[in-house]
């Protein structure tokens, strides 16, 4: 009867740190959810800045070929 006693103890014990702390493992799974998100975030800021950039050396080069042009057609 004792073996039966301590094996439903055993099993209980068991069976209790088998469930885990689930209220930390939300606040991190946020946590990286928020990180990655910034992350994403950070990556599409960057693009968009290249995408200014190379958009405003077109610009340039476009200026650059007009006064080239309009240089060439005044001699």
């Amino acid at each position: 009867m004792k073996k039966l006693v301590l094996m439903a103890v055993a099993i209980a014990a068991v069976s209790f740190a088998s469930c885990g702390n689930k209220a930390a493992d939300a606040a991190k799974a946020q946590q990286d959810s928020i990180r990655i998100a910034d992350s994403i975030a950070a990556v599409e800021a960057a693009e968009a800045e290249a995408a200014a950039a190379a958009e405003a050396a077109a610009a340039d080069t476009l200026s650059a070929d007009s006064t080239a042009t309009t240089e060439a057609a005044a001699e």
